[in-house]
């Protein structure tokens, strides 16, 4: 009776096991999108459309209004797919919290903006004028690469277009001051600051669009490849049949189109492999 007890016991365990092990599993076609913004937007409309229930997809799609609890929520299974970030932030990332996450498709490239409620031409930019620019590590760099290109300062020969910072400004003739905020925040401190530095997702979500409303932005080149938005998962998961049928859902027609319609020519299309990402 014993021995009975001992095995019921030891399967009981076992079947608690395998549960705590596979309770992030989906059933076959089901796919949890983490999300944000104007991204969340779209996949909702990828979700709700007759070419994912012709893929046999299933598809929820999970906001999570921050950058870095949404990769956390991919690397520990919570969702299985995310999209809302540039190559840049995700290697970033990855660096800073020993992560490997993948990126297995590109999706588009939106311009960062230079964007102001004082000034109304870069040309009367003032002395000392207060810049606020994200602070996370990724964003720093492609905002202090913009204001460079918009002829504000100059940076070092040897800036990191993935983790400089302020401490990497060459020089800053207009003597401008920096103040780092969450980027989400963008659009609700522009009466607050002289200039502030937003990515067009935030943006679009503060009522701006990029193209119309900002001072100067971004040119789509191969310097700004860094930027391009992309498709993540984790490395056991990245060859996923379900998971590899997003990439032509987000591609098709239908897609491009509404995008189109409801982001007024903000997010440009890519569609690159991987490894143009990783080429130096």
């Amino acid at each position: 009776m014993r021995k009975i007890s001992a095995i019921l016991l030891t399967m009981t365990i076992l079947l608690v096991i395998a549960g705590c092990g596979s309770k992030n599993n989906s059933a076959a076609g089901e796919l949890v999108i983490g999300s944000m913004g104007s991204d969340a937007q779209i996949w909702k409309h990828i979700a709700e459309s007759q070419a994912a229930k012709d893929a046999g997809l299933k598809l929820e799609v999970k906001e999570i209004s921050d950058g870095v609890p949404l990769n956390n929520a991919t690397k520990e299974g919570e969702v299985d797919v995310n999209a809302f970030q540039s190559w840049a932030y995700l290697v970033s990332y990855n660096k800073d919290s020993k992560a490997n996450l993948v990126a297995f498709d590109t999706t588009y490239l939106e311009p960062m903006g230079i964007y102001s409620d004082k000034i109304k031409n870069l040309a009367d930019v003032p002395e000392g004028a207060e810049v606020a620019i994200a602070n996370n590590p990724a964003n720093t760099a492609r905002g202090l690469k913009l204001l460079e290109a918009a002829g504000l300062i100059t940076l070092k020969a040897d800036f990191d277009n993935g983790t400089g910072s302020v401490n990497d400004i060459d020089s800053n003739p207009k003597q401008l001051s920096f103040t780092l905020i969450d980027d989400t925040t963008g659009p609700r401190v522009i009466k607050d600051v002289d200039l502030v530095l937003i990515g067009n997702t935030i943006a679009l979500e503060g009522g701006l669009n990029v193209l119309e409303d900002s001072l100067y932005y971004e040119e789509i080149s191969e310097a700004t490849k860094n930027n391009i938005n992309i498709l993540v998962t984790t490395a056991d998961k990245q060859d996923n049949e379900d998971i590899q049928k997003l990439s032509a859902l987000y591609h098709s027609e239908d897609t491009q189109n509404y995008i189109k319609e409801n982001f007024g020519g903000t997010k440009v299309e890519v569609k690159k492999p991987i490894s143009y990402l990783e080429e130096n």
